[in-house]
């Protein structure tokens, strides 16, 4: 998925997400409009509303053929904690939910999925700050569901640059 599709996306969600206000209030560096940064197989993206800026680090995957196979996008809260939107792929049973796991930790709580869009389905998934904490210094995020004809599927996220990322992002609020 693009940035483009991303921020589709992004867009679709405001209805059902909010940025925190410490974010909100902060502003980019140099006066700018817009940052976009990479940090490994992460990316910061910022945006100037008015005279406040949202951030968020992302991730997406796609097949060879470019079709999008998932997209991951984090708001980190002033407490310490963050809410990661999940856009999985249809074909998927909605009953089940998204089972995560960092490594081979246990799992989390299963969480449902929200809503679908023309891109795919969205879950939403809160994080505390211990489990952001294990995000830091995992190496993979798995998000287990159930296919249509009930095999077991899994998506593994890399967090190759996501603490980068994610200290980047506080960086800017603390701005």
């Amino acid at each position: 998925m693009g940035y483009a599709a991303l921020a589709f996306v992004c867009m679709s969600l405001a209805s059902l997400t909010s940025v925190p206000a410490a974010l909100a209030q902060s502003a980019l560096p140099n006066g700018a409009s817009n940052l976009q940064e990479t940090y490994q197989d992460w990316r910061v993206a910022c945006s100037q509303r008015d005279k406040a800026s949202a951030c968020t680090i992302s991730q997406d995957q796609t097949q060879q053929n470019g079709q999008r196979l998932l997209a991951v996008e984090m708001q980190m809260r002033p407490d310490g904690s963050a809410l990661a939107t999940l856009l999985l792929p249809f074909g998927i049973v909605l009953d089940s939910g998204v089972t995560p796991n960092i490594d081979d930790q246990p799992a989390l709580k299963p969480v449902r999925f929200r809503t679908c869009l023309p891109n795919g389905c969205i879950a939403l998934l809160p994080i505390d700050a211990a489990t952001l904490g294990k995000l830091r210094t995992g190496s993979r995020l798995n998000l287990k569901v159930v296919a249509d004809g009930g095999n077991a599927l899994g998506f593994q996220v890399s967090l190759q640059g996501f603490s980068a990322a994610a200290d980047r992002i506080t960086a800017l609020a603390a701005r």
